[in-house]
């Protein structure tokens, strides 16, 4: 039987409902809900709540649910462009104008998850490769630049119209007669081919014709020579950007995956033309394994997949070493990310960039279907040669290994990061049957709020505490507070959003100094000792501890 308790906390009154039950031969008692802070107030939200109790009691018991399903749902473009708005990830730009296509705003969450995975990709690119430094330059460029690298000739691609459904797109030039409409497979009428480079002007009263950027690697090119004197660096080594770019795209479509102001995260591997093997090639690199879509197989006509290792594309001569160690690096890196469903794709001689000897693009299965999300390339001399004949400037640099003065070779891997931002939300988008809502279940690592911290009811002492923990954690991570609803409305809404953890202060935190943390994903709840609470958090948003093992379990 429930019954009204009160207790003196502090000189003030407050009003809990308990019951008592029998469990295992002894009489427990059990706070089943806080009723308020007046004897009034409590007899009637009581009197509300042991009705309700009653009701349930009466209705039909339910048959057991033997299996409960956690599953990813399976959702359209479309609808993922509305939650994104709705939780305030993404929203078209100028959105008060009716949008501007090809544009979008990252909102408060948005941007949380856009600079996590940009700071995941630098520390794993940068920070912990000895052979890659950093650098960011202009978006906009000496036109002569772009005339150079081949993109004011070669950068563009072919606008198509399709008669029968009246669909304006663009193609491919290598793709020309031997595609259809996407759409409704009637044939392309050729419009003719468009720069995808977007031209503005500079200057005041002599203005020039100047372009932003369509890629990060020419800054990269053009300041080789100054970054490796000023760094010391020896070859081979690494020069890493990450920024905005922008193309002029005819007919940007299916949310971020194509639009005309986006990141590029790439970075351009400088080796000696005499250095044919890889150091730092190791069994992890060759027995990395991956699905494998080559070119053999699309000249059939056919998307059949093929489990290979690293190793088997050496073998095969499809790649030299560097190649091919970084190739495995971007597939462990997506790994770490649990985008583990990438698949590789061997570009055909015929589509071949203009600048590549192989190039390799790393694909992930979209709503709107697989798609590149982002590549490898191996791009010789190209680039540093055509900059060494349009600069009239000797891009040479002496290599300490081989004695001599070298133009060298690159490979440049290179990662849409808005692209594998939707590829994070597309994995992570959950439906949960039992808690009948979404759970957006993104990476620790990645996650926009890391923890989200309230009290188990609106009361000053434990409104105190989770101030406390919050003044605490929020040096070194992104955790906010929670006060409105319900513990279970507040879970939900947490779920939703990709919150991984959940911290609540409760009556024993008054007098254990402890809370209970709630792991997104299992609903397993632990408790764990204020004292020890940001360690144990950065142990689990890195990976370094499991969750039953960073605290007390309850049952």
């Amino acid at each position: 039987m429930a019954f009204v308790v009160k207790k003196t906390i502090n000189g003030k009154e407050y009003y809990y409902l308990n019951e008592n039950k029998r469990i295992d031969g002894k009489v427990k008692t059990k706070s089943l809900a806080y009723l308020g802070k007046t004897k009034k107030e409590a007899e009637k939200k009581a009197k509300e709540i042991m009705t309700n109790m009653e009701k349930e009691k009466t209705k039909p018991e339910k048959k057991e649910i033997k299996e409960i399903r956690t599953e990813s749902k399976k959702i359209s473009i479309d609808e993922l462009t509305n939650f994104c708005k709705s939780k305030g990830f993404i929203f078209r730009s100028s959105d008060i104008y009716g949008g501007f296509a090809g544009f979008w705003d990252f909102g408060p969450l948005g941007v949380e998850l856009l600079n996590n995975i940009k700071r995941e990709w630098w520390k794993f690119f940068v920070h912990e490769k000895e052979n890659v430094v950093g650098m960011e330059a202009s978006v906009i460029s000496h036109p002569r630049a772009w005339a150079a690298s081949g993109h004011i000739a070669n950068f563009s691609d072919v606008a198509v119209y399709c008669p029968r459904c009246k669909l304006s797109t663009k193609i491919d030039k290598s793709e020309v007669g031997k595609i259809r409409c996407e759409k409704c497979g009637g044939e392309y009428e050729i419009k003719g081919e468009f720069s995808l480079m977007f031209k503005t002007k500079v200057g005041a009263l002599d203005a020039v014709d100047a372009y932003l950027r369509g890629e990060t690697a020419q800054g990269m090119f053009m300041d080789f020579k100054l970054i490796q004197q000023t760094s010391r660096m020896q070859l081979p080594f690494g020069i890493a950007q990450l920024g905005r770019c922008f193309r002029n795209e005819i007919a940007p479509r299916d949310f971020l995956f194509r639009s005309r102001e986006f990141h590029i995260g790439e970075f351009e591997f400088f080796i000696s033309p005499e250095e044919k093997k890889c150091e730092l090639l190791d069994e992890e690199h060759l027995n990395t394994e991956f699905n494998f879509l080559d070119e053999e197989t699309q000249k059939t006509g056919k998307d059949e997949l093929k489990k290979t290792k690293i190793r088997e594309l050496l073998k095969k001569g499809k790649l030299d070493e560097w190649h091919a160690y970084w190739l495995a690096e971007q597939i462990i890196w997506f790994q770490k990310l649990g985008l583990n469903e990438i698949k590789i794709r061997e570009h055909t001689k015929d589509e071949l960039s203009h600048y590549s000897s192989a190039t390799f693009d790393i694909d992930y299965e979209y709503p709107f279907g697989s798609k590149e999300v982002a590549g490898i390339a191996n791009r010789g001399q190209y680039d540093l040669t055509q900059h060494q004949k349009e600069s009239k400037q000797n891009m040479e640099i002496f290599d300490e290994k081989y004695k001599k003065k070298v133009l060298p070779r690159v490979i440049e891997p290179t990662f849409g990061i808005e692209r594998i931002f939707l590829a994070v939300l597309t994995k992570a988008y959950t439906y949960d049957s039992e808690r009948q809502n979404i759970v957006l279940k993104i990476p620790p690592s990645l996650a926009p709020i890391k923890a989200a911290i309230f009290p188990i009811v609106k009361r000053n002492d434990f409104e105190k505490i989770s101030l406390e923990i919050i003044n605490e954690l929020k040096e070194d991570l992104h955790v906010v507070s929670d006060l409105s609803g319900s513990i279970g409305r507040r879970y939900a809404r947490n779920d939703e959003i990709g919150t991984p953890y959940c911290i609540t202060v409760d009556e024993e935190s008054l007098k254990n100094k402890d809370v209970t943390i709630r792991d997104r994903d299992t609903k397993k709840q632990i408790r764990v000792k204020i004292s020890e609470l940001k360690n144990v958090l950065k142990k689990l948003i890195n990976g370094q501890i499991s969750f039953e093992k960073a605290g007390k379990l309850l049952k």
